[in-house]
């Protein structure tokens, strides 16, 4: 009898005694190449075709009501089947807390007029950036309805109650549910699900609560690993380092949570390895600060025992002060406390079916192969270059003057440079004088601060990469908003002592503008051919905007290019990133009028090279052949962005181009994109001017790690407008800017 025989044979034995009972429903089930699966004396035998010539094989079974995974083994080609692991049973624990509306969002709410009824504070609170609710008793003046009650904050572990599973095959993947999953105030069901071309194995906690004002947290992993001689835990830490621990230590109480890079951990065991890492994007709700809280952890359970999994922290760690005088060092160490009071967590609406997965990553190969295969799915955490495109950011409160000033020289390389940088970013626009210098004042002080921000961006622009000074001015348009010139340019908001001129000519500065009006700032846009776009819209200090100005004579100017886009607020039970506040807007601001975008951007502050930034950061790619240099100004940019020549991406799914081909009523969008993580869908979106309608084009069937050209025919006549957008198993995606039909 052979290895691969006696092993099938142990795990089946194994398995009739933990329970011969157990059923599977394999109604949905539909045998293929590479994606197989086999019902023997209870326990369910998967088996699925990985990368790179390798197989993986996964067996489940039931321990008394608990699901176990009977089995993870991995083999290269037609080599021996390695044993990963036996006998894991799934672990999942749910923090959750009550959600509330913010005061961020009451002050713009009650500057319009708008009443804050039943309705509408159940509306907005969905929305909320600023809250912590496992913070008590929380700070006041940051959420209504405080102090938080202890109370309020439940943990709970997951427990099960099965008898049985379903075994359904979706295009290229087969997923393995067991119903009777409870955790605390949420209930539903655990699935495991494998992908045809993938070494990947998803765990997740499929489950709903009925209570109101619910956000949560969730940690989740495998329980039950066994720790020989040659077991170890592998990692790089922030600096890059490789880090081991073989658990020759103390049993643990509680998790360790891995400030691993990457959010990435490796058991190596038996011969091969098994990682572990969350979604890369939309595990993250959003912050103002990228610290690296730990979010992959392993935990020592006995002797002979482990745990390993994906873990979101309880609390915020606020960001590293700086500043050379005591006035900046206290403010930063103030703004550093203020952070603790903003950890927002997962919105979960009551009956929203939740999904929370963990990644599992299954091999044959030792842990630096596997940490190459599993970094290829986000191109190392880099935002690939495309032909024809430069990748774009925005909206960081760097205050770079002040850190200028404070150093005492132009020639002080920021921390934050090397994390652009190191991202692949070519053009950054920055927000100084929003929280930082003297952004109201309309005379030599903020012009001479000015100087020294337009000086410090020149200074560190390069041949590839621009560093573009803008600002978030929030002085007369209503909520906040980004200004973007084309070039370096002097002007002041305020509100002066004695009326100044709209323009006027300074030594040492030049054309210098004075704005103390909407109609005088959107004449400066309009002279100076500048963008405006509403930041954050219909959350944060931009509640209840755009909507509030959508007549006003700007917001119709070819000068206001849109609004902003940001994982906020994030919601497991949907398909997309933010899903409602996001595209809801994008598709109402294109069926009001004129052609509006959606940029993305970070609205973050400090950052350091050992953050963990990628995940909190979508892009935008810009149609651009080259970065322009400073001294030229970057006209391009800013004329691409209004045209709409870019797209939005979380960094996995990439549009290699796009068009709308034909004319008249029979037209095609064509889009050539690729992708890294199994896809889900693609979808045309389109309206006639009221009603958003789209088609669904499933990819369930493409291959992980590929690309495609679409070619969807559509009738334009009645349609307005029509966008494309792509997403993947994970959550991540792309998305082009509506086109309108002429």
């Amino acid at each position: 009898m052979n290895r691969t025989a006696k092993t099938l044979l142990a795990v089946l034995a194994t398995a009739l005694a933990a329970n011969a009972e157990m059923a599977c429903d394999l109604s949905g089930y539909k045998a293929q190449d590479g994606l197989t699966a086999q019902l023997k004396a209870g326990v369910l035998l998967v088996t699925w075709q990985g990368e790179k010539r390798e197989r993986l094989r996964a067996a489940f079974t039931l321990r008394g009501a608990t699901p176990l995974v009977q089995e993870l083994a991995a083999r290269k080609d037609n080599g021996a089947w390695i044993t990963l692991g036996r006998n894991l049973e799934p672990e999942f624990e749910l923090t959750t807390g009550v959600r509330r509306l913010s005061q961020q969002q009451v002050s713009p709410l009650e500057s319009l007029g708008i009443a804050l009824t039943p309705e509408v504070v159940g509306r907005e609170k969905w929305n909320a950036f600023w809250d912590a609710p496992l913070m008590v008793p929380g700070r006041l003046n940051t959420n209504v309805d405080l102090p938080r009650k202890q109370d309020e904050v439940q943990i709970a572990q997951a427990k099960f109650n099965a008898a049985s599973c379903q075994v359904k095959t979706d295009g290229a993947r087969l997923e393995v549910t067991f119903p009777g999953l409870d955790a605390g105030i949420f209930s539903g069901s655990l699935q495991y699900t494998v992908y045809r071309g993938a070494n990947l194995l998803r765990q997740e906690a499929i489950a709903k609560t009925n209570q109101p004002s619910v956000a949560y947290k969730y940690n989740g992993g495998l329980k039950g690993f066994a720790i020989a001689d040659n077991t170890r835990m592998v990692w790089r830490d922030t600096a890059r380092g490789w880090q081991r621990y073989a658990f020759g230590g103390a049993v643990n109480d509680d998790p360790v949570g891995l400030r691993a890079r990457n959010r990435l951990a490796i058991l190596e065991t038996g011969g091969g390895s098994v990682a572990v890492f969350p979604p890369s994007h939309k595990f993250f709700f959003s912050r103002e600060i990228e610290t690296n809280l730990g979010y992959v952890y392993y935990r020592k359970d006995s002797e002979t025992s482990l745990s390993i999994g994906a873990r979101q922290a309880d609390r915020e760690v606020g960001a590293k002060p700086w500043g050379v005088t005591d006035l900046v060092w206290n403010r930063r160490v103030s703004q550093a406390r203020s952070h603790l009071h903003n950890f927002a967590l997962y919105n979960a609406p009551a009956g929203t079916l939740q999904r929370m997965p963990v990644y599992f990553y299954l091999s044959a190969s030792d842990s630096r192969a596997v940490q190459q295969s599993v970094m290829s799915l986000t191109h190392d955490d880099v935002y690939k270059p495309i032909p024809g495109h430069k990748v774009l950011v925005s909206h960081f409160h760097f205050h770079f003057n002040e850190q200028l000033t404070d150093a005492g020289t132009i020639d002080f390389e920021p921390t934050w440079l090397p994390v652009f940088r190191d991202l692949g970013i070519n053009i950054a626009i920055l927000a100084d004088f929003h929280s930082d210098s003297h952004a109201t004042d309309t005379g030599k002080v903020r012009l001479d601060e000015q100087k020294v921000y337009f000086q410090g961006c020149e200074r560190f622009s390069d041949r590839d990469f621009l560093l573009i000074p803008g600002e978030e001015p929030d002085a007369n348009f209503g909520g906040h908003y980004l200004f973007l010139f084309p070039k370096a340019l002097y002007y002041t908001h305020g509100k002066p002592k004695a009326k100044q001129a709209f323009v006027e000519e300074i030594p040492g500065y030049g054309k210098v503008y004075h704005t103390d009006s909407a109609a005088e700032e959107l004449e400066l846009l309009k002279r100076e051919s500048g963008l405006a776009w509403q930041t954050h819209p219909r959350t944060k200090g931009s509640t209840g905007y755009p909507d509030a100005v959508r007549e006003k004579d700007f917001f119709k100017s070819d000068r206001y290019l849109g609004g902003s886009f940001q994982s906020l607020p994030v919601d497991l039970s949907q398909s997309r990133i933010c899903e409602q506040r996001c595209f809801g807007l994008l598709d109402d601001m294109n069926n009001w009028g004129a052609p509006k975008y959606m940029i993305a951007e970070g609205d973050t502050y400090m950052k350091y090279p050992d953050d963990e930034t990628y995940p909190q950061l979508m892009v935008n790619y810009v149609k651009l052949d080259h970065v322009p240099k400073f001294k030229d100004g970057w006209t391009p940019v800013v004329d691409a962005l209004r045209a709409g020549d870019f797209f939005v991406t979380t960094g996995e799914v990439l549009f290699r181009n796009w068009a709308i081909e034909g004319t008249g009523a029979k037209r095609t969008y064509s889009a050539e994109v690729e992708w890294t993580f199994p896809p889900e869908f693609a979808e045309l979106v389109w309206s006639d001017g009221a009603k958003v309608e789209r088609q669904i084009i499933n990819m369930k069937d493409m291959p992980p790690a590929s690309s495609h050209k679409f070619r969807v025919p559509f009738d334009a006549t009645g349609k307005k407008w029509v966008r494309f957008a792509v997403w993947d198993s994970a959550g991540n995606g792309a998305f082009t800017q509506p086109a309108h039909l002429n």
